[in-house]
């Protein structure tokens, strides 16, 4: 019989703070974690900014001989999986380590020390590059190293969707339980992705805000001005376990996973499909997989990324599932708070989700001045409200078509 899958814990490191706390008081006040990139030169490029991770001190989590042998988006996820472990109030010596596992996503994995030990290899010769460079810039090397860092021997196992990879790991973790593979999952994701290469990549395409006068307004999804995402970086990690497991250690549960959906486009390596056939389809399944009717969802974490297809395709993908009661519906991206986390942006978000669930609160969606006609639904604009939510859907859509949505539900026992 599938098990009930609860949350227990949660972890984060993103540009509104780097602990959850900070975070959701930052996203409920509508605050803006983004600015013009002072990591590199600029100047050259046509998006100057990204929502940076501000303070952070890997060696708060991490001894200081280790945190150097890791790439920071790995720094990212075990911070922030420790971070996890202490609010679960879960110790691994206490628990089955054989069935405690870790599913993470990452759009793109170690980028920084790909390009640092490239630049040393040109300037300097193959002898000195790193002997730590594979295993620092590999993608699964991040579930590797919460791993040992957290005693977790079961599962282990890394999700690469692009922009979709902590979503759909959050619903393999889910799935994972449910059919009693494990019992506890650290699952999410992360990304560290602001160097100047990626930059230089999303420029070419030219699918960045080129608003860079004022970055604080750049990301304004489903806003008629909207002219290109923002990059982010961070990590949001989740523990995921069976509602018995929780029980029976006395767990202080936060929410419940009840649904899943994936599915592909099949359409084109960037661009959504039209009218967001796909996504409509994640959301459709996720539904299904949750035994509930569309209409009782009652507020969506929209991917939302302030591009002009995207938010246009995804308000026509919500039309599609929900009919009538889309306009009912309360919608919102807080990626114009964050920018978008790529590989890391589903598991921060579903944090985001939690938040709302526990405290029936909605944030909102800041720098939106201007309707846009195609895009006509409720984003909760500029301003957060209470509300009554009881499901919550969060969706996240990668390039290569590749679509995940999740549906977290209030916990009643």
């Amino acid at each position: 019989m599938p098990k009930r899958v609860v949350i227990t814990g949660l972890g984060a490191i993103t540009p509104l703070g780097n602990d959850v706390d900070t975070f959701w008081d930052a996203l409920k006040k509508g605050k803006n974690g983004i600015d013009i990139i002072d990591r590199f030169d600029v100047e050259k490029f046509t998006s100057k900014m990204a929502g940076l991770v501000r303070d952070f001190d890997p060696t708060t989590y991490i001894d200081r001989k280790e945190a150097r042998r890791m790439d920071r988006f790995t720094q990212f996820a075990v911070a922030a999986s420790r971070a996890a472990m202490e609010n679960a109030s879960l110790d691994s010596k206490n628990i089955d380590a054989k069935r405690f596992g870790v599913v993470l996503g990452t759009g793109i994995g170690g980028l920084e020390t790909l390009e640092n030990q490239t630049n040393i290899l040109s300037a300097k010769g193959p002898n000195r590059v790193s002997p730590f460079f594979i295993p620092m810039m590999i993608a699964n090397m991040a579930a590797g190293q919460i791993s040992i860092a957290v005693g977790a021997k079961g599962i282990n196992t890394t999700v690469v969707t692009a922009c979709a990879s902590s979503t759909n790991a959050i619903g393999e973790a889910f799935k994972a339980i449910r059919y009693g593979d494990a019992d506890v999952i650290l699952t999410g994701g992360c990304e560290a992705t602001i160097t100047p290469l990626a930059l230089a990549g999303f420029c070419s395409m030219k699918a960045l805000s080129t608003r860079n006068e004022d970055p604080k307004t750049a990301s304004r999804p489903f806003d008629a001005h909207r002219d290109g995402f923002v990059m982010g970086e961070g990590a949001g990690i989740l523990i995921l376990e069976s509602y018995d497991h929780a029980l029976k250690r006395g767990a202080n549960i936060l929410a419940e996973v009840v649904g899943y959906g994936s599915t592909a486009d099949a359409y084109h390596i960037t661009a959504p499909a039209p009218d967001g056939e796909g996504g409509a389809r994640a959301m459709k399944e996720a539904i299904r997989y949750a035994g509930i009717e569309s209409n009782m969802i009652d507020y969506i974490n929209a991917h939302g990324t302030s591009t002009p297809y995207n938010d246009k395709y995804e308000t026509a993908a919500i039309k599609t599932i929900f009919g009538d009661h889309a306009y009912k519906l309360k919608i919102s991206s807080t990626k114009s708070m964050t920018g978008h986390l790529l590989g890391a942006a589903g598991g921060v978000e579903a944090i985001a989700v939690v938040k709302m669930l526990q405290e029936q609160y909605i944030a909102p969606t800041i720098n939106y001045t201007t309707p846009d006609p195609e895009c006509d639904l409720n984003y909760v604009p500029n301003v957060g409200c209470k509300a009554e939510i009881e499901y919550a859907l969060s969706n996240s859509f990668g390039f290569g078509g590749q679509n995940a949505s999740i549906i977290l539900k209030r916990f009643n026992e």
